[in-house]
């Protein structure tokens, strides 16, 4: 028969670990299943200079070191895996993970996080924390003084290029068709600040730098003319963030992205005794104080609903 826990939590990142050590404080005896990539998107991330508590900054592969290390010494089972099925329809939720174990829980956390899109070209990947980024709230502030590129044409990218406006003397931002997708709104805003510089029928044809970023080849898809501009430090795409959910489709409610719905202030799902928490179900901030904060309450949930079955 397989173990049976009072708290599952799937995801290592932020979410994850803060759940964890909420719900190991409480009680709970957590288990942590961290999935193939231990730490989350922070693992790919160097400088972290926004988290509160690192007066000095700290790379992200340390932080998420820190993150671990206090959720195992507050008694968190923290086993390396991958969750391959999951089963929410009995009392007790059912996950299979990939060495073909099953572990039955009372209450179960999702932080499987979200993973960024990407233009899927070779310099992108090289220079990848080199001055290319998902985020240019979390990066922006390094090239504060300098000019740099961002591709995208939705709200996303209207918000995050009039960001960098206020950093960078120069935002050039790259639009594949011939308009943005935007509300009329944001793209008023950005059409009207003066520093953002917009090319439209336009995509990336590289990205320039050898051990940094330094300038970026864009190609005319109408004209089939490039330009190149130099004397950039980042590049930041904003072409979207796709959710790690596909493992809930059919259980959990969940919207047309992919992001799992949670009751307005809490991370409850539409199954009691499953919650959400971080990335996975936060289309709209996707920092990791955030994800961290999210975490908290997904806990701070989870002991409440057992202390409402009696537990």
């Amino acid at each position: 028969m397989s173990e049976v826990l009072k708290c599952l939590i799937i995801g290592s990142g932020p979410a994850g670990y803060s759940a964890a050590i909420y719900a190991a404080r409480a009680g709970l005896k957590p288990v942590l299943i961290t999935g193939m990539e231990m730490g989350g998107q922070l693992m790919q991330t160097t400088d972290v200079e926004n988290y509160p508590g690192y007066k000095n900054g700290i790379l992200g592969p340390e932080m998420m070191e820190d993150f671990r290390a206090q959720a195992e010494r507050m008694g968190t089972d923290i086993r390396f895996g991958l969750v391959k099925k999951v089963d929410f329809t009995g009392v007790n939720h059912k996950v299979w993970l990939d060495d073909d174990s099953e572990i039955q829980a009372q209450t179960v956390i999702i932080c499987t996080g979200a993973a960024a899109k990407w233009l899927g070209i070779p310099s992108e990947e090289r220079l990848n924390g080199r001055g290319v980024s998902a985020c240019a709230v979390c990066d922006g502030f390094f090239h504060k003084g300098n000019e740099v590129v961002i591709v995208g044409a939705g709200d996303t990218a209207c918000e995050e290029a009039l960001y960098l406006s206020n950093l960078c003397p120069t935002v050039h931002m790259i639009v594949r068709k011939g308009e943005m997708r935007a509300s009329k709104i944001m793209q008023e805003r950005v059409l009207k600040t003066k520093n953002i510089k917009v090319y439209f029928n336009s995509e990336t044809d590289e990205i320039l730098g050898e051990e940094k970023v330094n300038g970026v080849r864009i190609k005319n898809n109408i004209t089939g003319e490039k330009l190149e501009i130099h004397n950039i430090s980042g590049f930041f795409t904003a072409i979207g963030h796709k959710p790690n959910s596909d493992l809930f489709k059919g259980m959990i409610d969940m919207d047309e992205v992919g992001y799992l719905l949670t009751v307005s202030g809490t991370s409850k799902t539409n199954i009691p005794g499953v919650f959400a928490a971080g990335d996975v179900q936060d289309k709209v901030y996707r920092q990791a104080v955030t994800s961290a904060g999210t975490g908290c309450i997904a806990a701070l949930d989870a002991e409440r609903y057992l202390g409402e079955l009696g537990h």
